[in-house]
């Protein structure tokens, strides 16, 4: 229903994620070569950065297609980071298209993207409230409501995952947050693949460009990427 990406490792542009590569998120917003649910991605994108300026990542979102935003090039020419993510939209029907739901949401230092859909009454219990009534919005909640009662970022991820499904076995949860030191993700139900190089990771919901480097991530698993390498486990 959506596409993502983030990057952890030597500082570099947001354009490397979007504008750059051959098949960055620009191209996935309005031509995704592996998305299984939806044609285009045009409900709106989002992306997050880290500056050592501000303790709390910066955070640009707009509920227009990619492609649509005039200013958009120049900023993710400049908007440079050790910790990426951004998000393409392709809305859950009934879903609102605006601004507040649109990937990433964030929380302190967390920033989250959701690609994929879960039922209302599967989500809503996660959490107390959320920034906007879609499902992504409400799973973000649930990860931050434990996050800030002291879960570690990849079990907050996976907890949320497994109360999710419980409810909705048909629900897809590719889960995607970072911390500016780390960043987490879960397939299940779509697509995620994964790119080592010397200078860090890539993790998209498809691969940015043809390198051979590209893995797919099985479904059903986790992914930690910190400083010291990545590793992937089962849900």
């Amino acid at each position: 229903m959506c596409r993502h990406a983030a990057w952890l490792g030597a500082p570099r542009t947001l354009a490397s994620l979007i504008g750059e590569p051959e098949h960055g998120l620009l191209t996935q917003s309005y031509a995704p070569r592996m998305q299984r649910h939806g044609r285009v991605n045009a409900d709106g994108f989002g992306m997050g950065w880290y500056d050592q300026a501000r303790a709390a990542p910066v955070r640009y979102r707009r509920a227009v297609p990619m492609w649509a935003d005039a200013n958009l090039a120049a900023l993710a020419e400049v908007a440079r980071s050790g910790c990426l993510l951004a998000a393409v939209r392709s809305a859950t029907v009934g879903m609102p298209i605006e601004e507040t739901a649109t990937a990433p949401f964030t929380d302190g230092r967390h920033l989250l993207s959701l690609n994929g859909r879960a039922a209302p009454d599967a989500v809503r219990a996660l959490a107390a409230d959320a920034e906007s009534p879609c499902d992504a919005a409400w799973l973000a909640a649930g990860v931050f409501t434990l996050l800030r009662a002291g879960t570690p970022l990849p079990a907050a991820l996976a907890e949320t995952v497994a109360r999710t499904a419980a409810k909705d076995p048909a629900a897809r949860l590719n889960l995607l947050a970072c911390d500016g030191a780390t960043v987490a993700a879960t397939t299940w139900g779509d697509t995620l693949y994964l790119r080592e190089d010397p200078g860090g990771v890539l993790l998209a919901s498809e691969p940015l460009d043809d390198h051979p480097a590209w893995r797919p991530v099985p479904d059903r698993h986790l992914v930690l990427a910190t400083g010291d390498g990545v590793r992937a486990e089962p849900l």
